[in-house]
């Protein structure tokens, strides 16, 4: 069978899965960009309007999701700079969501 004609489930096991979410990846990733972008202006235009009322874990964990999108998209790039700053806001992301989830801090 040839790649051309493989089905994703074979092409999967042949290259493997993170091949393929690479691929995937390579194939979108202005659109993933965009995507990560407007979920990171989203959460923080939702804090920005609601103030102390923001539900802060929802809030941390969209970021996070948007940081590690961002993040991927930055490392198959080799753009240092922003994997750097992506792979941050992946750990700002987390020790939000521990604190917004009170089992850190106060």
């Amino acid at each position: 069978m040839s790649g051309a004609t493989a089905t994703p489930a074979a092409r999967a096991a042949r290259l493997g899965l993170l091949a393929v979410v690479n691929g995937f990846i390579r194939d979108n990733i202005r659109t993933i960009e965009m995507i990560g972008v407007l979920m990171r202006i989203f959460s923080f235009g939702l804090v920005s309007w609601m103030g102390p009322a923001s539900p802060f874990l929802f809030v941390w964990a969209f970021n996070t999701v948007d940081a590690i999108m961002l993040s991927w998209c930055s490392l198959l790039k080799r753009d240092a700079a922003y994997s750097l700053l992506n792979l941050f806001w992946i750990l700002v992301g987390v020790v939000g969501m521990l604190r917004a989830g009170g089992l850190i801090g106060s």
